[in-house]
């Protein structure tokens, strides 16, 4: 009954600034008007983004890993990939939105959530297994896409303040592209057992297929999409607020990318602290390393085709504190899942390097 009143609720709203949306709009100049649509949108945008999370689980549940946990990531992805696609055409002025928003992702999902989760986790269970070719296999891929996208771009010189030539940018999107995609293969096909903890019974981690109702994963699969679509109809109409608001208020750029991120996030965040507490600490990784890994393959060749399409700037190298932050987190996460089990001092040292992410948005 919840999941049909949210989808019900959703498409009221598109209804709703389809019919009136141009006109409220047009005029943001009153805060508590503009106020108001916000709070409007965000809420109606993180309910339904808490649906395609639940029926995401449902299908996960039905598939097992790793497949359910990959469609659940890649739906909260491609919600992000909406939202940045939308500011970005309707503000055509947000050069640093796409590497804000990556950015952003990485430090809440690689520090914020696996600091909490693994603190949480380790309170709770004292320590907890995974499988240690699955995190390897993630870390492997994430660290050479974020090195290209949001590193290499401040080292060329064909083009300085951290942007790319057209060649560059059409090249590092086929190649980001082909990595994600053979990442796919692997995590789908061939070495799927990575993905899955070796020492979890075989209930927790059914076969597959063979174990899923085709009418249980249709329904879960329509309501997903009933949730998904109208998020990415109303990504435009938050655009124009959001990007109106930061204006307004003079607030850092970065925290556009910060509040996409978080409202994308969110709810992913908390079905990994849930899976942590359940000692399910396997598909909390999954969830986490594979959120980090699908948002740089999608995001960076989105933005970089609609700066092409439009003619717009899009600046992808990151500032060199965030670059600076952006390394130790890498080699810490690499350090935090080198061995087969984790403890709650990884996870204080996440949530520490979080924190300072926190404090370098509003104090760069």
């Amino acid at each position: 009954m919840i999941a049909f009143l949210r989808v019900a609720v959703a498409w009221a709203t598109v209804l709703a600034f389809a019919w009136f949306g141009k006109g409220w709009l047009a005029d943001l100049s009153q805060p508590l008007f503009a106020g108001a649509l916000f709070a409007w949108l965000l809420a109606v945008i993180v309910w339904a983004a808490f649906g395609v999370v639940h029926e995401a689980e449902a299908i996960a549940h039905r598939l097992g890993e790793p497949l359910g946990t990959l469609v659940l990531t890649l739906s909260i992805v491609i919600i992000e990939v909406a939202l940045i696609s939308a500011v970005m055409l309707s503000a055509k002025d947000a050069p640093t939105l796409g590497r804000d928003t990556m950015f952003a992702v990485l430090m809440i999902v690689l520090n914020g959530v696996v600091g909490l989760g693994l603190l949480v986790g380790g309170l709770r269970h004292h320590q907890q297994r995974y499988n240690l070719q699955g995190a390897s296999a993630f870390l492997s891929v994430i660290i050479p896409l974020t090195t290209i996208a949001l590193v290499i771009p401040d080292f060329t010189s064909s083009t300085s303040d951290g942007t790319l030539t057209t060649l560059q940018a059409v090249a590092f999107s086929v190649f980001t592209l082909a990595l994600y995609g053979v990442f796919l293969l692997i995590q789908t096909g061939r070495h799927s057992e990575f993905f899955i903890d070796a020492e979890a019974p075989e209930a927790e981690h059914p076969a597959g297929a063979a174990s899923a109702s085709a009418g249980g994963i249709a329904k879960h699969l329509g309501l997903l999409l009933a949730n998904v679509v109208p998020i990415v109809i109303l990504a435009k109409s938050l655009a124009v607020i959001l990007d109106h608001g930061i204006a307004a208020l003079g607030a850092p750029s970065a925290l556009g990318g910060v509040l996409i991120a978080a409202i994308v996030f969110t709810p992913e965040g908390i079905s990994a602290l849930k899976a942590v507490a359940r000692n399910e600490l396997q598909r909390a990784i999954n969830l986490c390393l594979g959120a980090a890994t699908s948002t740089v393959g999608l995001t960076v060749p989105a933005v970089l085709a609609i700066g092409l399409l439009t003619g717009q700037t899009v600046v992808l190298g990151l500032k060199p504190t965030e670059m600076a932050l952006l390394a130790v987190t890498l080699i810490l996460s690499a350090q935090t899942f080198s061995g087969t089990r984790t403890t709650v001092l990884e996870g204080a040292v996440h949530l520490v390097l979080f924190f300072v992410y926190l404090v370098l948005i509003f104090s760069p």
